[in-house]
C-alpha cells in the first residue's frame, strides 16, 4: 500500500490555515505558483485532508478507513483528472484506449471526455456523506474544449463537491475559468529550507541545483538526478565563448540541442539571459552563480535593451518549443540570437 499523499515542510503551515475553514469552503479552488514548488503535491494531500474522517489539526491522520482507501489509490470520492500522458509518468496507466491499442504516445491535454466521464460520479451520493475531491492537474493542460466543460461545471457545482485545480500560471488559463475559482497562491520556500529539504532528499552541494531552478526545491531534485552539473557543459561552452568576446560554435551547440527537448534548453537560456541582465545592472546573479566571473564578463560585450528584446523573443519561442519543424534548425537560430545579443554592445 502506498503512502496517503502529505504536504512538504514548506506547506503545513498554510494548508492548516486553508483547511480550518473547510465547513465553509468554497466549491473551487485554483492552486498556483512556481513551476517545482510542490503544488500538485499540496492538491493531493489537501483532498486526502479533506476526506479524512479524523483529522488531526486540519491535516490527514493516516489512520482512518478513509485515508487507508487514499493510500491505496481506491477512495470512491475521489478523482485525478490529468493528462494519459502523466498518469503514465506518475506509474499508472493512460485511461486512453485508443492510444494504449494504436501505441500511440499518450496525450498531454486533458481530454472533454475525461471530464463527460464524471457526471455519473457527480450525481451518486458520497461514500460516506462527506466531501466529492476532484484533483484537476495541470490545468495548463486543458484545450479551449475540455477548459469549457469544467467552466460548465463550476457554474452549477455538484453538491458536496469541491475542485482543486493546478497551475504554474494562472495568466496562462480562461479567465471566466479562473474568475470560477477562489485562489490560493502558494510561496517558494526560504532558501534554508528547501536546502535542509534537498539534503535530506540525498543532494550534496545542493546551493547551486536550487539556483539553477529558480529556488523551487522539486524542480531542484529533478535537475540533481538528471544532471552531472547544474550549469549544463554546452551551456559553460557558450558562455565561455560569449566572454572572451568569441563568436560560439553555434553549429557544435546546436547538434547536441537537438538531441535535447526544446522546453528544456530554452529554458536554461532564458534564465541565463536574466542572469546576464542582472550582471549587466551590477546586480547578484540569480541562477547560475557558479558560473558568475563568465556572466559578468559576457554582459559586458552586450547591450541592455537588445537583451531585454531577445528575452521577450525567446518566451515567444518557448511558447513554439513543442513542435518545431527542424530541431536543429530550431536550436542554431535561437543560439545565434542569443549571441548576436551579447555582441551587440561591444
Amino acid at each position: 500500500m502506498s503512502a496517503i499523499p502529505a504536504f512538504l515542510p514548506w506547506q503545513t503551515d498554510a494548508a492548516r490555515a486553508w483547511l480550518a475553514g473547510r465547513e465553509r469552503f468554497s466549491h473551487a479552488w485554483l492552486i498556483h505558483g512556481l513551476a517545482g514548488t510542490g503544488k500538485r503535491q499540496f492538491a493531493l494531500a489537501g483532498a486526502a485532508s479533506l476526506l479524512c474522517e479524523s483529522p488531526r489539526h486540519g491535516l490527514a491522520c493516516g489512520h482512518c478507513a478513509a485515508c487507508l482507501w487514499v493510500a491505496a489509490g481506491n477512495h470512491p470520492d475521489l478523482r485525478r483528472i490529468r493528462p494519459d500522458a502523466v498518469a503514465v509518468e506518475e506509474g499508472g496507466e493512460a485511461e486512453e484506449e485508443a492510444a494504449t491499442a494504436s501505441k500511440t504516445a499518450p496525450s498531454r491535454y486533458i481530454r472533454v471526455d475525461q471530464l463527460r466521464a464524471l457526471h455519473s460520479w457527480f450525481n451518486t451520493a458520497t461514500h460516506r456523506g462527506g466531501w466529492r475531491v476532484a484533483v484537476l492537474y495541470p490545468a495548463q493542460a486543458l484545450n479551449a474544449i475540455s477548459a469549457n466543460a469544467v467552466l460548465k461545471v463550476l457554474e452549477e457545482p455538484p453538491e458536496h463537491t469541491v475542485f482543486l485545480l493546478v497551475a504554474d500560471a494562472p495568466d496562462r488559463l480562461l479567465p471566466t475559468l479562473v474568475s470560477r475559482c477562489r485562489r490560493l497562491p502558494l510561496a517558494v520556500p526560504a532558501r534554508d529550507e528547501a536546502l535542509a529539504w534537498l539534503a535530506g532528499q540525498g543532494v550534496a552541494q545542493a546551493e547551486p541545483w536550487l539556483a539553477a531552478a529558480g529556488g523551487a526545491p522539486l524542480a531542484a531534485l529533478e535537475l540533481a538526478r538528471s544532471r552531472t552539473a547544474a550549469c549544463p557543459q554546452w551551456l559553460e561552452r557558450l558562455i565561455a565563448a560569449l566572454a572572451h568576446g568569441h563568436a560560439p560554435d553555434i553549429g557544435e551547440l546546436a547538434d547536441e540541442l537537438e538531441k535535447e527537448a526544446p522546453a528544456v534548453w530554452i529554458d536554461a537560456l532564458q534564465r541565463l539571459l536574466l542572469d546576464l541582465l542582472l550582471a549587466a545592472s551590477a546586480a547578484p546573479l540569480r541562477y547560475f552563480p557558479q558560473a558568475e566571473q563568465g556572466i559578468r564578463r559576457a554582459a559586458e560585450h552586450a547591450d541592455l535593451a537588445s537583451l531585454g528584446e531577445t528575452g521577450r523573443w525567446l518566451g515567444q519561442q518557448r511558447a513554439l518549443a513543442g513542435h518545431p519543424l527542424n530541431a536543429k534548425l530550431f536550436a542554431h537560430a535561437v543560439l545565434q540570437r542569443v549571441a548576436q545579443a551579447c555582441a551587440s554592445g561591444a
